[in-house]
């Protein structure tokens, strides 16, 4: 692949050549020391955060190796997302740029500001939605040697990616980098094991996962070229669809509309891709100090009767689905067999039933979450990881033969489990937040360059920026509801090239030719380089 990231071959004329924004400004000493003390700011509320919450358990410390694993592990995840903030600058900003809404140095503040709000205000759909993909028996030993390899090289496979790309100039999808670093592995887990590859990795969420990437350009290509050409026959003002007039700013309601729709991709943005970031930090909370978050001890007191009230009803529904079985010791490597294998055989049920018998056990012994000792806190969790995981795959499996009123049954029981372990404290929000909105602010050119000015031969006009980023801008909020993992990037750069198609402007082949490569190549590549890590790592470790 060649870089992209000049903009010697753009094929306009002369006028588009003064039309182009500068992208180069002077950094200040007091900017970067501003800069720099912001992100010593929020390393320091990392450590405090954990400390208090440490405190707050009065868990014992015996030794201090897990907080330097842990430290090492956080600086890692939270680099990921500051990469993923630079890399994927681009999709909000490069429209609002290139047709001169606002200059450069704002643009990257104001989207790393709503990429920094969209984190926090994220559900954490979509963050547990990409920590499923895992091999379950890691997610059980997340703690481990084999647990820290895990996350280590998913984590430096997806920033190698991400910064091969970046230097290229290409917009990849940070996303895709992260379901393949994940697959590969699983994939890698599997075979030291010796077992078939393919039974590493979660294929029914992959494939899931994979339609949501696959489909995200097609989304952005046809919907913004269909959006531009609806504008052109309701909004009949010549100057929208006409290439910037030198440097000037458009007209205001046409600068309001971009401007807004740079700060939705951004707010969207940071909604869905702040959520991986998210998913693997808590992994590494879970590893290193469980006593504090493998469990939600923020849990209130009446969360104890709903969630006795759903234990006992969906025992009742497992335990009729089991009947005239017995379960001889241990029931769970029979239901992680399952979830392995999604293979229902006659253990699956009675299992499932000792186990949701077990977890009620524990939970309605102690009173609450939050006073199960420190010892029993790691079994608790995996424990009830394993039931929901199950129960999640029992309600897609047709040989399950569950009805639609079992079926409700067993979902209530899951979100009053989900409850205990699927969380995320704020200061996790927050810590990615700032990693993802710091990011925005540097190393945004290459790609922006690329996406504005090496997509399609004419200069964008502010029609074509504006279809682009409201198709990005609604493309991503419809997938975070749905806790679907999307491609910012996809989403805008196919937008921007179906504007160009719509509007008669041509493409560049070339370009195209290298982000279809880039695309392409990036599940591959990740699996490879996250596999290859993997297995060094668990040597080491």
């Amino acid at each position: 692949m060649s870089s992209v990231t000049s903009g010697s071959d753009l094929s306009v004329g002369a006028g588009s050549q003064h039309s182009k924004p500068t992208l180069d400004q002077p950094t200040t000493a007091k900017t970067v020391l501003t800069y720099l003390g912001v992100i010593a700011l929020g390393l320091g509320f990392v450590a405090w955060s954990i400390f208090r919450d440490l405190e707050e358990t009065g868990a014992p410390i015996v030794t201090y190796l897990p907080f330097v694993l842990l430290g090492v592990a956080l600086l890692i995840a939270l680099g990921f997302e500051f990469v993923n903030g630079f890399h994927d600058t681009a999709n909000a900003v490069a429209t609002v740029i290139y047709t001169h809404s606002l200059p450069a140095n704002i643009a990257v503040v104001w989207s790393g500001m709503f990429n920094f709000l969209g984190v926090l205000v994220s559900s954490g759909a979509v963050a547990f939605s990409v920590v499923s993909l895992l091999p379950v028996e890691l997610i059980l030993q997340v703690g481990s040697g084999a647990g820290f390899a895990m996350v280590f090289a998913l984590l430096f496979a997806a920033i190698l990616w991400n910064l091969s790309t970046w230097w290229l100039g290409l917009p990849a999808s940070s996303s895709h980098t992260m379901i393949g670093s994940i697959i590969g592995v699983g994939v890698t887990n599997a075979l030291m094991h010796g077992r078939d590859g393919t039974s590493g990795v979660d294929w029914h969420k992959a494939v899931e996962v994979g339609y949501s990437l696959l489909l995200s350009p097609l989304v952005g290509f046809f919907c913004a070229a269909l959006l531009l050409l609806l504008l052109k026959f309701v909004v009949r003002t010549p100057e929208l669809y006409a290439e910037p007039k030198g440097k000037a700013p458009p007209p205001l309601w046409v600068r309001g509309l971009l401007i807004l729709t740079c700060t939705g991709v951004s707010f969207a943005h940071g909604s869905n891709d702040g959520q991986k970031g998210m998913g693997l930090i808590m992994l590494i909370l879970i590893g290193t100090v469980p006593t504090s978050y493998a469990l939600n001890r923020a849990l209130p007191a009446s969360h104890i009767a709903e969630f006795t009230k759903a234990s006992a009803a969906a025992s009742k529904v497992v335990e009729a689905k089991g009947a005239g079985y017995s379960v001889l010791g241990d029931p769970r490597p029979a239901v992680t067999s399952y979830i392995s294998r999604h293979e229902l055989t006659e253990g699956t049920y009675p299992s499932l039933a000792v186990l949701i018998r077990d977890i009620a056990n524990q939970v309605e012994g102690y009173g609450s979450i939050a006073k199960i000792p420190f010892a029993a806190v790691s079994n608790t969790r995996n424990d009830i990881y394993l039931a929901s995981e199950a129960l999640r795959f029992l309600a897609k499996d047709d040989a399950a033969e569950l009805t639609d009123p079992d079926k409700k049954t067993l979902a209530a029981y899951k979100t009053q489990i989900d409850a205990a372990t699927k969380f995320i404290p704020i200061w996790v929000k927050i810590a990615v937040a700032l990693a993802l909105g710091l990011g925005t602010m540097i190393g945004w050119k290459r790609i922006v360059v690329t996406v504005g000015e090496k997509i399609g031969k004419e200069h964008l006009t502010y029609g074509q920026g504006a279809a682009a980023e409201l198709v990005a801008m609604a493309t991503i909020g419809a997938a975070d509801a749905y806790g679907l993992p999307v491609s910012t990037t996809h989403v805008l750069s196919s937008g921007v090239a179906g504007t160009m198609a719509a509007n008669g402007s041509g493409v560049q082949m070339a370009t195209i030719r290298n982000m279809l490569m880039a695309w392409v190549l990036t599940l591959p590549c990740a699996i490879l380089i996250s596999g290859s890590l993997y297995f060094l790592f668990t040597k080491v470790m």
